[in-house]
């Protein structure tokens, strides 16, 4: 259950910020999906599905690639 509500609260605010018309908070959407995935792949491991558990690695790939370009990137 508190996987669940950790995932509605990160996913849905990765995905708010990810939409967001400042640059300074859309690079938060980053962050918060980040901060889901370890719910994700829990939940998707206690529940034997494989395939949203192979999601949850592209996810991660595509999350960490938002933190490579907004956070660790120098921006000229």
């Amino acid at each position: 259950m508190l996987e669940q509500i950790a995932i509605a609260f990160t996913g849905a605010t990765a995905v708010w910020l990810s939409q967001d018309t400042r640059e300074e908070w859309r690079k938060w959407s980053s962050i918060f999906g980040m901060i889901s995935q370890p719910f994700w792949f829990y939940s998707a491991y206690i529940s034997e599905q494989w395939g949203i558990f192979f999601l949850c690695m592209i996810y991660t790939v595509a999350w960490g690639r938002g933190i490579k370009n907004n956070w660790l990137t120098k921006h000229e």
